[in-house]
């Protein structure tokens, strides 16, 4: 038995790693050109979902959303999932009805093929560099300027212990939509580390639950009320999580 779940586990990962790539690579005139420009975002967003669609299908996952609001399409958000697995950005990808980009690790940069799009269409982050963090503000206040959402897990990494239910939030999510008075979107991934989470052999096939909970609104904040806002957001998902957990 163990013998047929390890090949099971080392067949399924390798599935999943090729079919990230062999997705990538019929389209890859296409990803260039809608990569060079930010005009052309809108369009590189659609194939992203398409493509995030195609490997949660293959891989056996079926994403069943919970909303509690509904989006403006006219205004913009500060969205902020829980982060557990490396699924995470393909179940935003899948359940976002309209284009955000993400606030992501420079260390995603080095995968073959996906790190260099990676890097061409999101905000990268070097947390071990003062200036990239710097930079990282600006360029996200640009996209929110025009118009677009912006997706950052607030945990800014993984949970090294698979047992933590969720880490410490950074405040940088918060501090942006303060700024910009925009709401943040609370997002809770129940089920992620349970599929796909870091641990090579362990996972499944299954359910993806997720539930976009009721925006929280920062109209008239300063960044006086940033902590109480990052740990209002947090309480919030931490709670709901846990409140899962028990069901």
């Amino acid at each position: 038995m163990k013998v047929f779940k390890t090949v099971f586990y080392i067949v399924w990962r390798c599935w999943f790693y090729g079919w990230v790539l062999f997705t990538m690579l019929p389209v890859l005139p296409i990803l260039l050109i809608v990569t060079s420009t930010e005009k052309l975002y809108p369009v590189f967003f659609k194939i992203a979902k398409a493509w995030a669609n195609t490997v949660l299908f293959v891989m056996g996952f079926k994403i069943n959303l919970e909303q509690e609001q509904l989006f403006d399409p006219t205004k913009s958000y500060m969205l902020c999932p829980n982060h557990t697995s490396m699924i995470d950005i393909m179940v935003m990808l899948s359940v976002a009805k309209y284009p955000f980009v993400f606030v992501g690790k420079a260390e995603l940069t080095k995968i073959p093929i996906f790190g260099f799009f990676y890097k061409r269409t999101c905000i990268i982050v070097d947390r071990n560099n003062s200036k990239s963090r710097t930079a990282v503000f600006n360029e996200a206040r640009a996209r929110l300027s025009n118009g677009l959402d912006v997706c950052i897990f607030p945990e800014g990494l993984v949970p090294d212990d698979e047992t933590v239910v969720l880490s410490e939030f950074k405040k940088g999510a918060f501090r942006l939509a303060i700024e910009h008075q925009i709401p943040i979107v609370p997002i809770s991934f129940y089920d992620c580390k349970k599929r796909f989470s870091y641990t090579f052999f362990s996972g499944g096939p299954g359910k993806l639950r997720v539930k976009i909970h009721k925006f929280i609104y920062t109209e008239g904040l300063t960044l006086k009320d940033c902590d109480a806002l990052k740990d209002k957001t947090f309480n919030l998902i931490y709670n709901d999580l846990l409140l899962k957990q028990k069901n």
